[in-house]
């Protein structure tokens, strides 16, 4: 049988070499504005894939997210609703609702859509207003609950015609889920859609695995991955970020932070920083990375070790004023400390 193994050899450096020279996989990126905050999507291209037919696609998508769920967009589905000139939903809101409210008992109403009231009056959202009226605050607590709105067939039923229902806290990442699965219907494997931080990836980079980086959340660090605090490794996962480092403003000494706790009406006051949580789908995490904000550390520990679908890496302040890191024990091999 010797005779056999030179060719045996032979045959494996062929093999060798013909791998050696496979070509490196190339991809194409699209980028853009939306939702008053940017986007950012590589796929992997093939001779098959048209990509300015994508990149009109994906607009179209946006223009349709943009139409249904956006508060600034004065004729949109969820602004008629808001102004209680039409009661009618459609498929994108009935689905970024029915997951709010799942996600809202969940983490016992930490997480609430109808929160918007309370958000202007403490000078966040569109028309906001630009400083608390203490007397005013049960009134206002009055139009916050999930209890107090729901679905009916097609149509939405408000307790009270003065509810505001805002889902920016899972919009973004609700329409990175929605690009995912059209790039999915075109026959892309591997990609990665970011949309105003909140990401969602498909593959792994052939094996070299997608890479996201976790901003450091000081006062002042306005763009997204300019100073990195971590970088964890998201394959066929998503991950979002919840912070007050970029949305809240400072009257006569205080900061009031954009996360209102819809149980108390203030803003969250406590030592989580931010709160970064990676799930299956990024609508899911986008809404848990707010709801962990809202609740604090403990909380927020609380949660990530109750639910198996979560993993989590929170930033908070010791009692020194110094800033220290926890993550659920899932994420140890994925991440990277800076």
């Amino acid at each position: 049988m010797r005779h056999k193994a030179p060719g045996i050899v032979i045959f494996l450096i062929i093999t060798l070499l013909l791998l050696g020279c496979r070509p490196s996989p190339e991809y194409a990126e699209m980028n853009g504005l939306t939702q008053g905050t940017t986007y950012h999507i590589v796929v992997q291209t093939t001779p098959a894939i048209d990509v300015a037919d994508l990149r009109l696609k994906v607009e179209n998508l946006l223009s349709a997210v943009d139409n249904s769920l956006s508060i600034y967009n004065d004729s949109s589905v969820i602004s008629l609703i808001n102004s209680n000139i039409s009661d009618r939903t459609d498929t994108l809101f009935r689905e970024v609702f029915r997951a709010s409210a799942m996600i809202s008992e969940q983490c016992n109403g930490l997480f609430d859509i109808t929160v918007g009231p309370l958000v202007k009056a403490w000078g966040f959202g569109p028309d906001a207003l630009k400083r608390f009226d203490e007397t005013k605050l049960d009134s206002l607590l009055a139009l916050v609950g999930m209890d107090k709105v729901r679905l009916e067939g097609d149509r939405i039923v408000k307790a009270d015609p003065d509810m505001f229902i805002d889902v920016n806290a899972i919009a973004q990442g609700y329409t990175v889920d929605l690009i995912i699965d059209m790039l999915a219907g075109e026959g892309i494997k591997e990609c990665l859609v970011e949309v105003g931080g909140e990401v969602r990836t498909a593959g792994d980079k052939n094996g070299k695995g997608w890479h996201v980086g976790i901003d450091r959340p000081v006062d002042g660090n306005y763009v997204p991955g300019a100073e990195l605090q971590a970088a964890v490794r998201l394959d066929n996962r998503a991950l979002a970020t919840s912070g007050n480092y970029r949305k809240f403003y400072v009257d006569n000494g205080v900061k009031y932070s954009h996360t209102i706790d819809p149980r108390t009406g203030y803003p969250s006051r406590h030592t989580l920083l931010s709160a970064t949580i990676i799930a299956p789908e990024c609508a899911v995490a986008d809404a848990w990375a707010t709801a962990c904000m809202v609740g604090g550390k403990d909380t927020a520990i609380a949660f990530i070790e109750k639910y198996d679908f979560l993993e989590g890496y929170l930033i908070f302040s010791d009692e020194k004023g110094g800033m220290v890191s926890w993550m659920s024990e899932g994420l140890r091999k994925k991440i990277e400390e800076r």
